[in-house]
Parts: C-alpha cells; sequence; structure tokens
C-alpha cells in the first residue's frame, strides 16, 4: 500500500497533466525507499523499478506496456499489467457492496509469502552505483529513432511553456 504522500505527489502531477511516467515516479521513488531501508529486497534494479510500477498501475496511473521488453519480463508484465489495471477501478466499489463488480480478497497466505521472499532479497540492488548503472544501460539500449522523438517532444513541450 502506498503512503499518502505518494500518492498526493503523483496526483499532483495529473493535475499539472505530466506524462503517466511522471506520475508514477513517486511510486518507484518509495519503492526504492522501502528497499533502501530494508523492508524488503529485490534481485535486481529492474524488478526495484517494477515493484514501483506496479503499484502505480494498482493506484490508477494509467502506465503503458512497454512492447520491446525482454521475453520474460514482457510475459510477465503482459500478464500481470491489465490485472493491476483492473484492481485500480475495482478499488472505487467497495467489496460489500452489491455490484457485480466486487474487489477481490488477497490471500494473506500467498500475500506474507511474497513479502517473505522479497525480505531474504538483496539490498545493495538500488545503491547509488547500481542505478547509475542501469540508467547508463538504458540509454544506450536506445535507438536513434527513440532519442530523436524524444528530443522532439521536449521541444514541443518547451515551446507550449514559453508561450
Amino acid at each position: 500500500m502506498p503512503e499518502k504522500r505518494t500518492i498526493k505527489k503523483a496526483q499532483s502531477a495529473k493535475r499539472q497533466g505530466k506524462s503517466a511516467s511522471t506520475q508514477a515516479g513517486p511510486f518507484v521513488h518509495e519503492a526504492i525507499e522501502h528497499i533502501r531501508k530494508g523492508k524488503h529486497g529485490a534481485k535486481n534494479t529492474k524488478q526495484a523499478i517494477a515493484i514501483g510500477l506496479s503499484e502505480a498501475r494498482r493506484s490508477g496511473v494509467a502506465i503503458p506496456d512497454k512492447s520491446k521488453l525482454s521475453s520474460p519480463t514482457k510475459k510477465a508484465v503482459t500478464r500481470k499489467a491489465p490485472l493491476a489495471k483492473k484492481t485500480a477501478t475495482r478499488k472505487a466499489t467497495p467489496a460489500s457492496s452489491t455490484s457485480h463488480i466486487a474487489a477481490r480478497k488477497v490471500s494473506p497466505v500467498k500475500s506474507k509469502a511474497a513479502t517473505k521472499r522479497l525480505q531474504g532479497e538483496l539490498t545493495s540492488t538500488v545503491s547509488h552505483a547500481a542505478l547509475s548503472r542501469h540508467a547508463k544501460k538504458a540509454v544506450h539500449a536506445r535507438t536513434k529513432a527513440d532519442l530523436h522523438a524524444s528530443a522532439l517532444k521536449g521541444a514541443r513541450t518547451r515551446a507550449k511553456h514559453h508561450r
């Protein structure tokens, strides 16, 4: 469950008209902080980011699913992302209501097992050095077309602000 200040930051970004990835930023940051404090761990930096994005999806941030993910990751995201979106829409309706869409009850046994598993993982995967390595790899993986599109979008955004 995300903290209230995290949700407020995301809502503020949404009101300002910022992108979904910017709205998801506070959730990712919170996941990283939890791992650093030792609440749980992560196998690698990608998993730490994925935990934050999953929390964001559950809270209603409309994060698009990436199609360029590696095969095992892509399968997991394509399977879990729609479920997280359903969870976000179901939260609006209380579980005790008589509507046909009721929130699915979370299994305490499975939840505890998942938490216990994460607690056994490393916390060094979100160190400053590890995050830096991940960011550099991500930048090198981008194509020239991606970079060009990003630059054009940035130019359009700057043009809107200066009008």
